[in-house]
């Protein structure tokens, strides 16, 4: 007999159905409004197949209890990011409908300062909770540089690609997988990463203006990573650093 708690973290959850659900929902809003073409339907449809099989196999690995108000936060800004997905694809098809891009953006941007207080304040912070988070945001940024490449140039990509890279470089590196300490400064140096590449995207600066900018929100990234690989490579030695991995990499 299969012991009750297996079975409860395997059963099926209905979060990501209904994350599909209101991810198509905004995609026939937004067609409706005459925002996206075959491009963006491509791009959209595309984005939430993966996105929420991979949040329903995470679910299923994970073990968890339900679902959790944090967590349905972070739900709502994915979706509003398959929305800023689609609109991206969309601009490269010649359309570009840059202020329901700006608007949806903001509010994900929003969405990403409430969903750790309601967290915090519903005491529901879990593993699957933060790295959901994590991947959101980081995906926001990656999709955000590649519409701003449209106006600035290539070199944009850098911003959004820094942390896939870092990933990759991980797997190559296990020491990369230490564990963080707690920073104001990296916390501080990915917003601006997200509010800069919003302005930028959004036209309202010159382009003098909107390049010095990104550019800035580029060094200051670059100095973030500098910053924690330095840090996970002056401790990789310390003692009880192989335990540390050995833990990260299995809970991975």
């Amino acid at each position: 007999m299969v012991p009750s708690g297996n079975h409860d973290t395997r059963r099926l959850r209905p979060e990501p159905a209904a994350g599909a659900l209101a991810q198509t929902l905004l995609l026939v809003l937004l067609g409706a409004m005459g925002g996206l073409g075959p491009a963006g339907w491509l791009a959209g449809l595309a984005f939430t197949a993966a996105t929420w099989a991979v949040l329903a196999r995470a679910l299923r690995r994970s073990r968890t209890g339900p679902f959790g108000p944090a967590n349905g936060v972070t739900l709502a800004r994915t979706t509003l990011i398959g929305g800023v997905t689609a609109l991206v694809a969309e601009s490269f098809a010649g359309r570009t409908p840059v202020a329901v891009l700006a608007a949806l953006t903001a509010v994900a941007l929003v969405l990403d300062a409430v969903d750790g207080q309601v967290a915090r304040r519903t005491r529901t912070e879990s593993s699957l909770g933060a790295r959901f988070d994590m991947e959101a945001d980081a995906f926001l940024i990656l999709v955000l540089s590649v519409q701003v490449t449209l106006s600035l140039g290539a070199w944009v990509l850098a911003i959004g690609a820094m942390r896939y890279v870092f990933v990759v470089a991980a797997r190559v590196l296990p020491w990369l997988h230490g564990p963080l300490p707690p920073s104001t400064a990296r916390k501080t140096v990915a917003v601006l990463q997200g509010i800069v590449l919003l302005v930028a995207a959004a036209g309202i600066l010159p382009r003098a203006l909107a390049y010095a900018a990104v550019l800035a929100a580029l060094a200051a990234l670059v100095w973030s990573f500098g910053r924690d690989i330095g840090w996970l490579w002056r401790v990789r030695l310390r003692p009880g650093a192989a335990v540390v991995r050995d833990a990260v990499r299995e809970r991975a």
